[in-house]
């Protein structure tokens, strides 16, 4: 069941989405580190004809490889679980759904914003985005998918 958000619900939640979105890109970090230590190993053992290939080696970097991915998939479900989505890891962009005169649109946040600031529908980009006014803060609402209400999603 989709949850949506009040501005309020989401800015409660940026503690704990902060944590998270900087554990993934660090993991993500990793994930790339490995990713090249392992590109290059495969170089290595290709440019000497398979001759010096340490299977020991590959293993090990083919399991780095794999155990950040794993990493890195259980931080953004950790954030899918309590609502909200990553749009984008290079821009720390988090998506939390909303409801506006009926329809569902997405509050958006970054670190650099402070709090939730901007929203966008759900076609538009970043680039789209608009500022919260008065207006949609009249006429937005939060709750679970469905019908108005809160569904909650535990914060871990």
């Amino acid at each position: 069941m989709a949850r949506w958000f009040t501005i309020a619900e989401a800015e409660q939640l940026l503690p704990y989405v902060e944590v998270r979105l900087r554990e993934a890109q660090a993991v993500r970090h990793e994930l790339q580190a490995a990713e090249g230590n392992f590109q290059h190993h495969q170089r290595l053992v290709a440019l000497s004809g398979g001759s010096l290939v340490n299977l020991n080696r590959v293993f090990a970097l083919r399991d780095q490889r794999k155990f950040a991915l794993e990493r890195l998939k259980g931080v953004i479900e950790r954030l899918h679980q309590i609502g909200c989505r990553l749009r984008d890891l290079d821009l720390g962009l988090i998506e939390f759904p909303t409801v506006y005169r009926d329809a569902e649109v997405l509050l958006c946040w970054r670190p650099e914003d402070g709090g939730i600031r901007y929203w966008y529908g759900p076609e538009d980009s970043y680039k789209g985005r608009r500022e919260i006014d008065e207006e949609f803060r009249a006429h937005h609402r939060g709750g679970a998918g469905g019908g108005p209400g809160a569904s909650g999603g535990t914060v871990r």
